[in-house]
Parts: C-alpha cells; structure tokens; sequence
C-alpha cells in the first residue's frame, strides 16, 4: 500500500503543479489581453483627442474669420463715425460764423 499511497501523491502533486502552471499560463495570457487592450484604448483615445483637436481648430478658424468680417465692418462704422463728427464740426463752426455774422448786421443796422 505504500508504493500506491506514493504514487497517488505524486500523482496529486503532479497534477498541482500542472494546475498551477496552467494558472500561471492563463495570467500571462490575460496580461496579454490587457496590454493590448490598453494600446488599444490609448491609440483610440488619442486618435478621438486629435479629432478633436482639429474641429476647435476648425471652429477657432471659423470664428476668426467671422469675428474679422465683424471688425472690418466696426472699422468702417467708426470711420464713418469720424467722419459725420468732423462734417459736424464744420457745420457748427459754419453755423457759429453765420450767428457771428448775423450779429455784427444787426449791430451796423442798429447805429
């Protein structure tokens, strides 16, 4: 009985270390598979980022070209600002001289 004992036990210890290689195997292979699901999922996140990137760029642009239209158009206002003020001007400085005029008739009328 001692010699089947024996045998049965290394039989047994046979079978545990193979169980545990298998285990041992089958970490390895899942290490694998999240290695390569990690790459995957960088790869993916930074293609999804430069996607990204690329439309702000896009909008960034977009706007930039809208909000120069919007300054080349608010340029022109203010210089036809400037200019109404300085036609302005002149019409007072006009008026004023014309008063000015007005006053020194009535003064020679009146003497």
């Amino acid at each position: 009985m001692k010699i089947h004992t024996r045998s049965n036990i290394d039989g047994i210890s046979r079978r545990a270390q193979e169980l545990v290689e298998k285990i041992n195997s089958s970490r390895a292979s899942n290490q694998k598979v999240m290695d390569s699901f990690q790459e995957k999922l960088v790869a993916k996140v930074t293609e999804i980022c430069m996607q990204m990137k690329e439309h702000m760029y896009t909008v960034y642009e977009e706007n930039s070209n809208e909000m120069q239209v919007k300054l080349q158009e608010l340029s022109e206002v203010l210089e036809s600002c400037i200019m109404l003020n300085n036609e302005l001007q002149d019409a007072n400085e006009a008026l004023a001289s014309l008063r000015e005029g007005l006053a020194i008739n009535k003064t020679l009328e009146s003497q």
